[in-house]
């Protein structure tokens, strides 16, 4: 559980990530091209991996 809640957080910040390099531009016809769902792809991430970290710690301090 403890690797997976890193590999999410990981996989948010990857997100933020390409998010940023990617960018955003202005089309011809005035339309925003960016890849907005990048943003709450990551929050998502960020929140299951915090959820498994909580979830591992009470986990393990119950076990003791």
């Amino acid at each position: 559980m403890k690797r997976a809640a890193f590999g999410m957080f990981l996989l948010g910040s990857l997100c933020l990530v390409a998010f940023n390099v990617i960018g955003s531009e202005v089309a011809d016809d005035g339309k925003l091209v960016e890849p907005f769902f990048l943003i709450p792809l990551a929050w998502l991430f960020f929140l299951t991996g915090g959820m498994l970290a909580i979830a591992h710690f009470i986990k393990r301090r119950i076990a003791k």
